[in-house]
């Protein structure tokens, strides 16, 4: 492409946004935070650097620079400004396309909605028409998902992505169309390129993207996400995670969808390093043990459960690299992550949801923890922490009290208590939806629903959400804890615990288990096992284990325990 070298020489002119807010006081000592002023910023620095690797739905391997991922996605931006498109919606796998337009779109200064393409297509059609959404960039996979919001909003129009090998400066399919379009009328209306952009937004306060909720319960909510917090979040990860401690490039690759939580804002957070983005389709557990042993990839993030099939995956061997696992999404077990360090996999364990920009506290791994047992080592790992350096420190408060009252636990590991948060990274609120956004804030915190003990340390521990506690003959029962005491079986593979109604005590637990390949097992082998091998307690013991081929899981993995509560009362497990 024409005139590649004098657009990139105006990249470290894109501080100056498209518009500019009212001026303040020694305005000239601070800037607006925007996370997409990292692109431009690599691009300049490394433009030659590698940020994108992937393996195209055509099976090839397609290698971009920063200077050719920057100049992509600065093309979609022209073209939607081209339009005057104002909200633009996201229905794909972690691809290329995904994560240009994630730049893109903001530097257009316009907001994204990215979709889970595992929803139903009503629940998609509701969330993009929730989300007033003015046109969609959609895999090609994943276009037939959108028959019933085509049929609600036909004047919608869709950019299809083939997801296919193309030469970065010879765009092709109608997403390519899309960037070639922008590039000719940023030509026409000057050639600024970046420095025509909002690499810094206008008002850091303003929405980058609507990111729904998994809508398990109830109608998805769109949490709205800021410039300001996307890059809070982004700069907290970026040192959490460790994504520049080392002296090569951090090789991130994409397990976690981006859909989910603009991907814990780490599309954001590995530009922010200039590190190599290894998107990737699908989870494939081959395909990840290859990436993992022959381009030697650093990092990557995965919930307890894609990390546990990892580390049982016929191809898991040590590796002879360090590898940086951020783990969350639920409780990981501490037989878990001695399973991956084992592999040289090792975990960072965060904490968070959606309405926190995903990471929120972290499991700090204190150096004095190397002298102790390995069972308490890992134990002390597997706590959810304290919370993140861009946010202020995670708190534990009382339940039994009036709505809107904030008065904190002991700090005994025993008092049970509820996750709040405050500081940078909570989201702005709920979109339409002020009754939600004031229970979520009721008492000026961020209320999480889960249920946790605040040590001595300060560190948290996630017990469950309220209604995953078992509550039988008067003793509470954490499912979490159950879960972990049962991973220890050395034949069971993933366990999810929940409550079924007992006459005489109320409630009492049901595992339902998976089994470890080439394993045989029965329920009644576990229960036999949890009674006189395992050290569990009496009353926690389940007596029911129901051996089953796969347990449900949302797009991150997580069990889905509203499920498992289905299958108890006897419905239809084809449809799970």
């Amino acid at each position: 492409m024409s005139g590649v070298s004098s657009r990139l020489a105006s990249l470290l002119a894109h501080v100056k946004p498209g518009s500019t807010p009212a001026p303040l006081e020694h305005s000239f000592n601070r800037h607006t935070l925007s996370p997409t002023f990292f692109l431009p910023r690599a691009a300049a620095i490394e433009p030659d650097a590698e940020a994108i690797y992937h393996v195209t739905a055509d099976n090839q391997i397609l290698r971009r620079s920063y200077r050719e991922t920057a100049e992509r996605a600065s093309g979609f931006a022209y073209y939607l400004k081209k339009h005057g498109y104002a909200r633009v919606g996201i229905l794909a796998p972690n691809t290329p396309a995904f994560l240009e337009s994630i730049f893109g779109i903001a530097a257009a200064g316009l907001i994204n909605v990215a979709v889970n393409y595992r929803l139903k297509g009503e629940d998609i059609a509701y969330i993009f028409e929730h989300g007033g959404v003015d046109i969609i960039l959609v895999d090609k996979e994943f276009e037939p998902l959108l028959k019933t919001y085509r049929a609600q909003n036909p004047n919608v129009p869709f950019l299809v992505d083939d997801d296919k090998f193309s030469e970065p400066w010879k765009p092709i399919g109608n997403f390519g169309a899309a960037i070639q379009e922008g590039w000719d009328y940023d030509k026409e209306v000057g050639g600024h390129g970046w420095a025509g952009l909002e690499a810094q937004a206008a008002d850091e306060e303003s929405i980058i993207a609507l990111a729904y909720t998994s809508g398990t319960t109830a109608r998805p909510k769109g949490v709205e996400y800021t410039h300001r917090g996307c890059y809070l979040a982004a700069v907290g990860n970026l040192i959490e995670s460790g994504l520049n401690f080392h002296s090569g490039r951090a090789k991130y690759l994409w397990t976690l969808p981006m859909f989910h939580a603009m991907g814990w804002t780490f599309p954001w957070a590995v530009t922010a390093a200039r590190g190599t983005h290894y998107c990737l389709r699908k989870i494939d557990y081959p395909m990840i043990w290859r990436l993992l042993k022959e381009e030697k990839v650093t990092h990557f993030n995965a919930a307890p459960t894609v990390n546990t099939l990892l580390c049982n995956d016929p191809n898991a061997e040590k590796l002879s690299h360090y590898v940086r696992v951020t783990v969350a999404a639920s409780p990981p077990t501490p037989h878990l992550f001695e399973q991956m360090t084992n592999l040289n996999l090792h975990p960072v364990h965060v904490y968070g949801m959606t309405e926190t920009y995903g990471p929120i506290t972290k499991g700090y791994h204190l150096p004095q923890w190397e002298d102790l047992p390995l069972k308490e080592k890992y134990q002390k790992m597997a706590r959810q922490g304290h919370g993140f350096i861009t946010s202020l420190p995670v708190r534990v408060i009382k339940t039994e009290v009036p709505e809107g009252t904030v008065t904190d636990v002991q700090k005994d590991g025993k008092e049970i208590g509820e996750i709040v948060f405050v500081g940078n990274i909570c989201a702005r609120g709920y979109y339409k939806d002020p009754e939600a956004t004031r229970k979520l804030f009721a008492g000026g915190v961020l209320h999480s629903g889960d249920l946790a003990v605040w040590h001595p340390d300060g560190a948290i521990q996630i017990l469950d959400r309220a209604k995953d506690i078992i509550i039988s003959g008067g003793e509470n029962i954490s499912s979490v804890a159950l879960e972990s005491m049962l991973a220890t079986h050395p034949d069971i593979l993933e366990v999810g615990v929940v409550s079924v109604p007992d006459s005489h005590w109320g409630e009492r637990p049901k595992a339902f288990v998976t089994v470890k390949s080439s394993k045989t097992l029965e329920g009644k082998d576990v229960i036999a096992w949890a009674r006189n091998v395992s050290g569990i307690s009496k009353f926690m013991i389940p007596r029911e284990v129901e051996v089953v081929s796969e347990l449900p899981k949302t797009s991150t993995g997580k069990i889905r325990k509203n499920v498992l509560r289905e299958w108890v009362k006897g419905s239809d497990r084809s449809a799970a």
